[in-house]
C-alpha cells in the first residue's frame, strides 16, 4: 500500500457477501478458504474466491484469504498446495498463522500475520517484518500509545480491528473450547465457551454471581477513534465478521467508508482503489447484531466493556413500556415501531426475551409476546424492518467518476469522455450543425441527456459544455453519442496493475524468545524448524498436539472479573476466583494485578 493511503477491509462469509463489501466501499476484503480458516464454518472454494477478486480487481480492491489455522504435518502439504491454488485465483495476500507455511515453500503472495500469531510487542512485530510478512494484524488489546511504540519500531503495514465482536482471550492464546471439547480456537472450530452462563464464588465459597456471561465481552467500536488509530500509524482498518450476514456487512461497511472518508479528507490521505459506493440506505451501526459497543483497552482499561446479561443482540432503546393489557402497552413516541418489528426486554427473571410487533394504533403496541414484561420494564428494538428491507433490497452500487467535455468542430460534434481509471474516449457526430431557436431550452436539453448515466458503471463528476453557440441537437442523437462514448471508454480501460509479488527469503533474524511453550502454537515439525533457525532453543509443542494442559492457563485475556464487579486491589495481590459452569466445570481465575492479566485454569468438576 502507499503510505498516503488508507485502507477500508471488510469481511466476506461468501462471494455474495464479499461483493457486497466491495460495492459498499471496501478497499480489500478477506475470506475463508476452502480449509484452514480460523471461522472453519465460512469456507469457500477456489473458484468463488477467483470470481471475487475478479470483481474487486475491476475497482482496484483487494482480496486476502484466510489460512490461518495451526496445521499438523499431513495438512502442511495440502495447505501449501491450497496458497498456491488461492495465488493462481487471484488472491492478493494469504493470512496466515503457522509459521510452518514459511518453511513449506510458497507462491510469492504477500504474507499477512494473523491475530491469532499473539502480535502485542514491537519485538514480535518487527520479528514477523524480518521473516518476511507484508503486514502484521494487531492484537485487540492493545492500547494507542502501545500501537506508536510498534510503529516507532516497525516499518511492516499494521492492521487494526476497528469494529465487531471480541473474544475476551489473546488471541492465539485461548485453549478452553479445545480443554473442554476438543474443539480448538486454533483449528477454526471453537464453541464460544466464553458466551456461556457461568456462577462466581470466592475461595470461602461466597457467591458473587449466579448465572451471568461472566466472559462475554461487548462488540468493538472504534468509528471515533479511526483518526487517533491513522496518527499512531494504522494503516488498514478492519472489520471483524466473517459469519456475519450479508446486512451486517452491508450496513457496517458502508457506515465505515463514510466515516472513514471523514478522516481522509482532514489528514490528506486516499483509498488504494477506485470508484465511489452509492448506498440507498443511511448506514446505522446499531441496526444490526452488536452486543453493544466498547472502545476496549485503546485509552487504557476501562471498567464496562462486558455484556454479562446476554451474548444476543438486545436491539436499540426504546424507554419504558406502560398500561400493559390485552397484548398490547403505551410507549413514549409509539410511532417509531411499525408492524414486523422486533422488540426485546429482560422478563421478570432477568432473561432476553423478545416479540414481534403487530401493530401500532392510538398510541399503543401490540405484540406476540409479552410473558414476562412489567410496567416500567424497558424495551429495545432489534429488527428495523424498514431499515433492513432497504438494506436488503437495493443494497449499494460502486461507479466510476466521469468527466465529459461536449464541443463543436467545423465538421460537427464530439463528446470527449474519461473516468478516474485513466481511461478516455471521443466519439463524434459529423455533419451539419443546427443553431438552436431556443438556445437556453437546448443547453439544458443537451446537460440533461448526457447526464444520464443510468445503471451505467459511472457517476458524473463533470459535464463541461465547450460549444461556440448553441446549437440544437435531437435527442435520439446525444443519446447515441453517449452510449458510444462510454462503450469506447470500457474499451480504452486499463487492466488492473499486477498484483504485488513478494519472493520470501529466509533468514536468521532472532526471535525475540528463547523457549516455546505451547501458547507457541507450533503443530508441525516445519514451524518448530523455523523457530529452531530463528534462535529458539526449547520449542513445546501444541496443546492440540496432546500437550498436558493440567494446571496450565487455558486462557489469557486483559479483561478482569474482578475490576468489573468492582474488586479491584489498585496492582496488591489478590486470592482467586472460581467459576462454575451449568455442566459443572469448576475453573480458578488467578490475577497478575502487576500485569494486569487474568488467567483461567480448570479446576475439573464442582
Amino acid at each position: 500500500m502507499n503510505k498516503k493511503t488508507l485502507e477500508l477491509l471488510a469481511p466476506a462469509k461468501d462471494l455474495a457477501t464479499g461483493v457486497d463489501a466491495v460495492n459498499c466501499g471496501a478497499d480489500a476484503v478477506y475470506i475463508g478458504a476452502e480449509r484452514f480458516g480460523a471461522r472453519a464454518s465460512a469456507g469457500n472454494t477456489l473458484a468463488d474466491i477467483e470470481k471475487l477478486a475478479a470483481h474487486a480487481h475491476k475497482y482496484r480492491a483487494k482480496v486476502y484469504a484466510a489460512v490461518n489455522t495451526i496445521l499438523s504435518d499431513e495438512e502442511l502439504a495440502r495447505a501449501q498446495k491450497l496458497v498456491y491454488g488461492l495465488w493462481e485465483a487471484g488472491a492478493d495476500a494469504v493470512i496466515i498463522q503457522d509459521m510452518g507455511l514459511l518453511e513449506a515453500g510458497l507462491p510469492p503472495i504477500p504474507l499477512i500475520a494473523s491475530t491469532q500469531a499473539h502480535n502485542t510487542t514491537p519485538e514480535k512485530v518487527l520479528f514477523l517484518e524480518q521473516a518476511g510478512f507484508k503486514r502484521v494484524i494487531l492484537a485487540r488489546e492493545l492500547t494507542l500509545e502501545e500501537i506508536k511504540a510498534i510503529r516507532a519500531k516497525t516499518s511492516v503495514e499494521l492492521e487494526c480491528f476497528v469494529h465487531g465482536s471480541l473474544c475476551v482471550s489473546y488471541s492465539g492464546q485461548c485453549y478452553l473450547s479445545c480443554a473442554l471439547g476438543g474443539r480448538s480456537g486454533n483449528r477454526g472450530e471453537c464453541a464460544q465457551p466464553c458466551r456461556k452462563l457461568y456462577t462466581l464464588k470466592e475461595a470461602a465459597g461466597e457467591t458473587l454471581a449466579v448465572n451471568k456471561h461472566l466472559l462475554s465481552l461487548k462488540d468493538l467500536n472504534l468509528s471515533r477513534r479511526l483518526g487517533n488509530l491513522v496518527d499512531a500509524g494504522i494503516t488498514s482498518f478492519k472489520i471483524e465478521g466473517r459469519l456475519k450476514d450479508r446486512d451486517y456487512v452491508r450496513n457496517i461497511t458502508a457506515f465505515y467508508r463514510r466515516e472513514l472518508d471523514k478522516v481522509m479528507a482532514k489528514k490528506g490521505f486516499s483509498r488504494p482503489s477506485l470508484g465511489k459506493s452509492f448506498a440507498a440506505f443511511e448506514p446505522s451501526p446499531g441496526k444490526t447484531f452488536n452486543r453493544g459497543y466498547t472502545e476496549y483497552f485503546l485509552d487504557g482499561n476501562p471498567v464496562d466493556i462486558a455484556s454479562p446479561d446476554t451474548p444476543k443482540f438486545v436491539g436499540e432503546p426504546l424507554g419504558r413500556v406502560s398500561d400493559i393489557k390485552n397484548g398490547s402497552f403505551r410507549l413514549h413516541n409509539p410511532e417509531r415501531l411499525h408492524p414486523g418489528d422486533g422488540i426485546t426486554f429482560f422478563d421478570k427473571d432477568g432473561t432476553l426475551a423478545g416479540s414481534l410487533v403487530n401493530g401500532v394504533k392510538d398510541g399503543r403496541v401490540r405484540a406476540d409476546n409479552l410473558k414476562g414484561m412489567d410496567n416500567g420494564t424497558d424495551v429495545y428494538r432489534n429488527l428495523d424492518k424498514d431499515f433492513l428491507r432497504a438494506v436488503e433490497r437495493d443494497g449499494a452500487h460502486r461507479k466510476f467518476a466521469l468527466r465529459l467535455e461536449f464541443s463543436d468542430y467545423e465538421g460537427g460534434l464530439e463528446l470527449k469522455a474519461s473516468d478516474e481509471r485513466g481511461a478516455s474516449a471521443a466519439v463524434k457526430l459529423r455533419g451539419v450543425k443546427a443553431l438552436a431557436e431556443k438556445p437556453e431550452a437546448a443547453l439544458e436539453t443537451i446537460k440533461k441527456q448526457l447526464s444520464k448515466l443510468g445503471d451505467t458503471i459511472f457517476y458524473l463528476e463533470a459535464l463541461e459544455l465547450k460549444l461556440s453557440k448553441p446549437y440544437f441537437v435531437p435527442v435520439s442523437a446525444l443519446n447515441d453519442l453517449r452510449r458510444e462514448a462510454l462503450a469506447e471508454l470500457e474499451k480504452a480501460a486499463a487492466r488492473a496493475p499486477a498484483r504485488e509479488e513478494v519472493k520470501l527469503i529466509p533468514n536468521e533474524y532472532p526471535y525475540p524468545e528463547e523457549k516455546l511453550d505451547f501458547t507457541g502454537n507450533v503443530l508441525n515439525s516445519k514451524a518448530a524448524r523455523f523457530y529452531k533457525r530463528h534462535g529458539v532453543k526449547e520449542v513445546a509443542m501444541a496443546a492440540e498436539a496432546g500437550a498436558d494442559l493440567t494446571g496450565k492457563p487455558l486462557m489469557a485475556a486483559k479483561f478482569c472479573v474482578r475490576r468489573r464487579l468492582g474488586l479491584c486491589k489498585k496492582g496488591k495481590e489478590v486470592e482467586p476466583l472460581f467459576m462454575e459452569d451449568a455442566e459443572g466445570h469448576r475453573f480458578r481465575l488467578e490475577f497478575d494485578c502487576a500485569a494486569c492479566v487474568m488467567k483461567l485454569y480448570l479446576e475439573g468438576r464442582a
